[in-house]
């Protein structure tokens, strides 16, 4: 038996993990240092101080900085540090004031020392987190072993997957070529670290145990002849075996439409919906939408204004889409397009398009132009949080071109998405593909701490766009 082993996390988790511990060890150390200069009564007592630490950790998930490409970027997350620790102080403070009506304090606080003092000691823990995590990344720290059994087109796919998307960044991995598993990808193997090996009778126990693997990968094209029994003996000694898709998912995110196979969809788990889960959905829909509508009100008039004062034209425009189970309905927005935008028949937006308007660039851009759809959240035509809704003159094209379209609408179309928060804008049969395959990993891991996370992160689209159109 092998002795257990300790699988490295997800990179992402290891990073929120620093951020939690430091902050966690700097805060009760500052407020010892300064509390007396600042308030009055014993800190302890005072439940909001809770409230600088609890917003500075969820601003750094929203703005993306537990991200794959923000820890492979470190300059450009300890850029946008100072931002997003102030963006988190401000909403600390408001949540400190208006939490000051309910529990009552222990005494009065001086906001702006509390302020410089919070945001010193975030800045400082943040910058530390990152630059700790990256000399551990750069010394090999969490690198992971796989060993891939196959040597394919299927195995190439992995390996350019784990490269652009893998949850863990660095990978050792040995490709095992079994001839009657198909022939060799040129492609396998010629990455660095990567190795490929063969396999002699199927001695895939004695490879992974010669290479110390992490997990062991079935990937190969051809599956007939595959000595599972030999598989079982490299599970049976403590070494994880996972199918192909199941890896994918679990490391990307998201679902491989090239390889997925209705067998897999059928019997894994996923793509249930209870009655629970959909009254917390539509709770969170109807709370939100109220909220953000009574808040962004000021945006929607000057909006509505600067729409009217350009081309005169109607404010809002209607548009049909489609929702859960492909059921039709008007989506609300406001123009952006020339007045004639569409009198040859609906298109696709394209980069630069010259049927948007100057306001309308900017409205799209901001995402200003999306608020009036929280109307549609709150008919009930649509979520907060799912696909997309898709013009049925693209539905039908699409559903023909890609297998398993339609299944994104076994929920409600959404606000923001799976797919949105990962994805740039895409207007092409390939841009819906790659949509599709995260539109299919939240249809089938949907639950209402999704939901809550996918919005948080819907914060950084908003303020740090890319790609709208």
């Amino acid at each position: 038996m092998r002795p257990l082993k300790v699988m490295a996390s997800r990179t992402g988790s290891t990073l929120l993990a620093l951020d939690i511990v430091l902050i966690a060890v700097v805060w009760p150390l500052l407020l010892w240092v300064v509390w007396d200069s600042i308030a009055g009564g014993d800190p302890a007592a005072d439940t909001r101080v809770l409230l600088y630490p609890a917003a500075n950790l969820v601003m750094l998930y929203a703005m993306g900085l537990h991200r794959r490409e923000a820890i492979l970027e470190t300059r450009k997350s300890l850029a946008r540090l100072p931002l997003v620790v102030g963006l988190g102080l401000a909403g600390a403070m408001v949540a400190h004031y208006l939490l000051g009506f309910v529990v009552p304090p222990s005494g009065p606080v001086d906001q702006a020392p509390m302020f410089v003092a919070a945001g010193g000691a975030f800045l400082a823990c943040g910058a530390a987190a990152r630059l700790l995590l990256h000399a551990l990344l750069s010394r090999g720290v969490f690198r992971r072993r796989l060993m891939v059994v196959g040597s394919g087109q299927r195995a190439a796919e992995l390996m350019a997957t784990t490269r652009q998307h893998g949850s863990h960044l660095h990978y050792d991995i040995v490709f095992v070529h079994d001839a009657v598993l198909g022939p060799r990808d040129p492609d396998v193997g010629r990455g660095a670290h990567q190795t490929v090996v063969t396999a002699i009778d199927s001695n895939y126990l004695q490879l992974a145990i010669a290479h110390d693997v992490d997990q062991i990968v079935v990937a190969p094209d051809e599956r007939r002849g595959m000595r599972l029994d030999k598989l079982l003996d490299c599970k049976k000694n403590g070494f994880p075996v996972v199918q192909y898709l199941g890896f994918i998912e679990k490391e990307a995110r998201r679902i491989d439409l090239k390889w997925v196979e209705l067998g897999w969809i059928l019997y894994s788990e996923g793509f249930h919906f209870g009655a629970i889960d959909r009254a917390l959905k539509r709770s969170l829909d109807v709370l939100v939408s109220i909220v953000v509508l009574a808040l962004g009100s000021p945006l929607l008039l000057g909006a509505a204004i600067a729409i009217k004062w350009q081309d005169g034209g109607p404010v809002f425009y209607a548009q049909t889409r489609l929702t859960r189970n492909c059921k039709p309905f008007r989506i609300l927005k406001l123009r952006t397009m020339r007045i004639d935008a569409e009198r040859d028949g609906a298109v696709w937006a394209a980069a630069s398009d010259q049927r948007i308007t100057a306001v309308g660039r900017f409205l799209r851009h901001s995402r200003i132009d999306e608020i009036p759809q929280l109307l549609n959240v709150l008919r009930g035509d649509m979520s907060l949080v799912g696909p997309r809704p898709e013009r049925p003159e693209f539905t039908g094209e699409l559903a023909e071109k890609i297998p398993l379209y339609n299944e994104r609408h076994t929920v409600k179309a959404g606000l923001t998405g799976w797919a949105q928060i990962n994805y740039p804008y895409g207007a092409s049969i390939e841009d819906s593909r790659a949509k599709l395959s995260y539109d299919l990993y939240y249809v089938k891991n949907f639950s209402i701490l999704f939901d809550m996370l996918i919005i948080l992160q819907t914060l950084r689209v908003v303020l740090f766009p890319s790609g709208a159109r």
